[in-house]
């Protein structure tokens, strides 16, 4: 039996562009009341104009602790809460430097972290977080990336007991194909995402809308909690 999203109070964090915001118009789709929270309060505009029915939006820096702690502390509980915040700079291990390897880790798990901590979530809720395939599949130029995943997918399981009875489930997609990339130029972007699709069982990128169905389907299953869900066209068996 799935759960319904009508009338759900659903915010997503990192909700202005990609996964966050195909998630957004997901949940809006089915009925939920939907707010979006990302740093650029131009690109929450933008994202809360196209998700419309009803959505709203807010500028928030979930890096900045007392920022992140006063929107908790002035907002009510919520149903269902999804992390989709990006983690910056994706690089090898002498090319990142350490500041920005602690504003990734900032970014991306305390982000993820904080919001278990301080959020109000109703008993029948969810918690769903949003990590990244290589943390099984790391890479040299991605390693940073790949420790955050691994750990994001292990806070999961862990609060689903920390957290009990709310759910808290995270997705891991492989490579999806969201403005991400979008300063890479027009024939290498293509190069390399036709490049990635032929090495996929599935032939094919992913696309936002597809870890959005993944990430619905964990709000709304009653009897899924502590579980990671790949969404990566069999990347990892490939």
């Amino acid at each position: 039996m799935s759960l319904s999203l009508k009338d759900a109070r659903v915010l997503v964090l990192g909700g202005s562009s990609g996964i966050g915001l195909a998630a957004a118009k997901a949940a809006a789709a089915a009925g939920a009341r939907v707010t979006l929270a990302s740093r650029s309060q131009d690109k929450v505009n933008a994202a809360v104009a196209e998700v419309g029915k009803g959505a709203v939006g807010v500028a928030l820096d979930t890096t900045d602790d007392a920022a992140t702690e006063a929107f908790f502390a002035t907002h009510p509980e919520w149903d269902h809460i999804i992390v989709s915040v990006a983690a910056g700079k994706s690089a090898g291990l002498q090319a990142l430097s350490m500041p920005e390897a602690y504003g990734n880790m900032n970014a991306k798990f305390w982000s993820a972290y904080k919001t278990a901590r301080l959020a109000t979530i109703t008993p029948d809720g969810s918690l769903t977080l949003v990590s990244g395939f290589l943390s099984k599949r790391p890479g040299k130029d991605a390693l940073l990336q790949g420790c955050i995943n691994a750990a994001l997918e292990s806070l999961g399981r862990g609060l689903a007991l920390s957290l009990a009875p709310v759910r808290v489930n995270t997705v891991s997609p492989g490579l999806i194909d969201t403005p991400i990339r979008a300063s890479m130029p027009a024939d290498k972007k293509k190069a390399m995402l036709d490049n990635i699709a032929a090495s996929l069982p599935v032939k094919r990128i992913g696309q936002p809308e597809d870890v959005a169905d993944a990430i619905l389907m964990l709000m709304t299953n009653p009897f899924t909690t502590g579980s990671t869900l790949f969404v990566d066209g069999g990347g990892l068996v490939a």
